[in-house]
């Protein structure tokens, strides 16, 4: 039976404001995709001090990802995501002050309580509810990407500021991140303001109904579902390529290639905009297709794209590595629009999927954790493109034990099918 419209406004509206929340709330916690030297030089701290600021993140995140579930089943969703938003922008602004390492120590793990805890699994949850079951790509499509559109809008006004500090007025590339971090923090606040003011649109109450089970039990129902533990590896690889990308202004700036700050901002400020195009392409094609076939390739091309990167570049051909970066950009975010699709195939009772997405998500995203130390270990031990070899290799093997885990589930659930 079809949907009636006013249902489908209704679903809509709740996804768009998602979308511009998860839009909003996530670059100022990532600016070293864009800015990492630049941060770097301002904040005076090294590759290793800037790993340590993303582990404690990645740390907060993970102690956050099974008690999220919980408190999105007992409190507004408008509340917890407004909160969010508004706690995120108070530290934005103390972040701006550019201060000590103690004090970001501090910044970065309020950052993942206030990102993690009060927001995380009530994303993707009510994402998933309001989806229908041919939907699932689609509407994880159109949230990755519709947040990466927002993403790469914000972006590219913050590098024109940044650019006019630096470039037209000739200020410190300090001066410039301030100006950046402040916008960020403004954004959040205005949003978060106008949250906590709206209403919830209908259907977005009552969730908490849901059947509720034992903790143990539940836990002993999910361990026994093979596919839910492939999706967990699914989401740990594909989420390295990602993490990975964190890399790339980084790299296109102390790689040898002659490019300044502003010119690796762009490029990878580029790369953002290829997320609406990722995001919303791969989930239309996995409804359209097959979410794990689509996944499965999108997966094995960043894992090519990013052996480019290591092997290529040494040839100094620019056009390549720009070609690459932005190619790389448009396959994990086509990842990142289906990963979460998936466990729609996965059939895990309603009741647990919060816990499901609590369980996954600590293991699939802890990578937040040991990467970034990884990562600042390796650029230190080893400065310049060598580095960046040795790092982007790394991500490479684990991508295609990835690739490994996608062909495996897809066997699992085409089997299944069959069998229906």
């Amino acid at each position: 039976m079809a949907v009636p419209s006013s249902a489908n406004l209704s679903r809509y509206l709740q996804l768009a404001l998602l979308v511009l929340a998860a839009g909003a709330i996530y670059p100022m916690l990532y600016l070293r995709q864009v800015y990492q030297s630049t941060m770097l030089e301002a904040l005076a701290i090294s590759n290793s001090e800037l790993g340590y600021l993303y582990s404690i993140l990645g740390t907060a995140f993970l102690l956050s990802y099974l008690p999220s579930g919980w408190l999105a089943d007992r409190i507004a969703p408008r509340f917890l995501i407004g909160f969010s938003l508004l706690g995120t922008g108070a530290l934005g602004l103390w972040y701006a002050q550019l201060p000590g390492f103690p004090a970001l120590l501090a910044i970065f793990c309020g950052f993942g309580i206030s990102t993690g805890l009060t927001f995380w699994a009530s994303l993707i949850k009510r994402v998933k509810m309001l989806a229908g079951d041919d939907e699932q790509g689609r509407f994880f499509g159109v949230l990755d990407g519709g947040r990466g559109l927002v993403e790469a809008l914000l972006a590219t006004v913050a590098i024109a500021l940044f650019a006019y500090v630096t470039e037209t007025r000739g200020e410190r590339n300090a001066e410039g991140l301030q100006l950046v971090i402040h916008f960020y923090a403004a954004c959040c606040i205005a949003l978060g303001a106008a949250l906590m003011l709206l209403r919830d649109p209908r259907g977005a109450r009552g969730e908490a109904a849901i059947e509720k089970g034992n903790l143990w039990q539940d836990l002993r129902t999910l361990a026994r579902i093979p596919e839910l533990w492939l999706v967990t590896a699914i989401v740990f690889c594909g989420y390295h390529f990602f993490w990975a990308t964190y890399s790339f202004s980084a790299y296109l700036q102390e790689g040898g290639f002659g490019l300044s700050a502003t010119m690796a901002g762009l490029i990878t400020t580029i790369k953002l905009w290829m997320r609406p195009l990722g995001g919303i392409g791969g989930g239309w094609l996995g409804d359209r297709f097959s979410r794990t076939g689509v996944l499965t390739w999108a997966m094995l091309l960043s894992a090519l794209g990013m052996l480019g990167l290591v092997l290529l570049p040494s040839l100094h051909v620019l056009g390549v590595l720009v070609f690459l970066v932005i190619f790389i950009g448009l396959m994990t975010y086509a990842i990142r629009g289906l990963y979460w699709a998936i466990l729609d195939d996965c059939h895990i009772p309603l009741r647990v999927t919060g816990l499901a997405i609590g369980i996954i998500s600590l293991v699939g995203y802890s990578p937040d954790v040991f990467l970034p130390l990884l990562n600042g270990w390796i650029t230190d031990r080893f400065p310049g493109f060598v580095g960046y070899q040795i790092y982007f290799s790394y991500v490479v093997a684990v991508g295609l034990l990835g690739v490994v885990a996608t062909l495996i589930l897809k066997k699992r659930i085409d089997k299944r099918a069959r069998q229906a």
